[in-house]
């Protein structure tokens, strides 16, 4: 794509020089779902894509259950190099890095999108609220619905979350119909 390419062999930020590849996002340029995470994990860091692993197969399972593939989605997370020791990552660094996943959003032009976890979900919609607050609604980022839910590596560690998860993958299939 014309972003990853402008992204290049980024070196905007410190992540650079912790990383073994950097994880742009992966799926259908055309799908009417849009997953974002917060930052590429141990695992993302070595493939070159986004929740692999048990959260992503976690992430690939709860997709399904709502009649989609993984193929037929995207899925990219805030900031594209993996932060040192799973960190979150810093406020210049998601500065520096949230247009590439703005304008990514903004090419693909989802009916939805899904965040996943507090901080991609803050980032994402300008707020400081803890995840419980944020999740349940339906918000609006740039005339698009977005629906914030908890991260996969959340709801292996917390499986009594999952109901809640589920009541957001309904919503989500449910804005995908319209």
């Amino acid at each position: 794509s014309p972003i990853r390419a402008e992204l290049g062999d980024c070196v905007r930020c410190g992540l650079h020089e912790g990383r073994k590849k950097l994880v742009f996002g992966v799926g259908s340029e055309s799908a009417d779902l849009v997953i974002i995470g917060e930052a590429p994990g141990h695992k993302e860091d070595l493939t070159g894509e986004p929740f692999v692993g048990k959260s992503g197969q976690l992430l690939t399972r709860m997709i399904g259950a709502i009649g989609l593939r993984r193929d037929e989605v995207y899925i990219c997370n805030v900031v594209k190099c993996r932060p040192p020791n799973n960190r979150d990552p810093s406020p210049e660094e998601v500065h520096t890095c949230s247009p590439f996943l703005i304008r990514q959003v903004q090419t693909i032009n989802p009916r939805v999108v899904m965040t996943v976890g507090k901080f991609a979900s803050q980032c994402l919609l300008g707020l400081d609220e803890s995840m419980g607050r944020m999740r349940g609604k339906t918000h609006q980022w740039e005339n698009l619905p977005v629906v914030p839910s908890y991260h996969p590596a959340y709801l292996l560690r917390n499986p009594v979350a999952k109901r809640d998860a589920w009541e957001d993958l309904l919503r989500i299939r449910a804005l995908l119909r319209r």
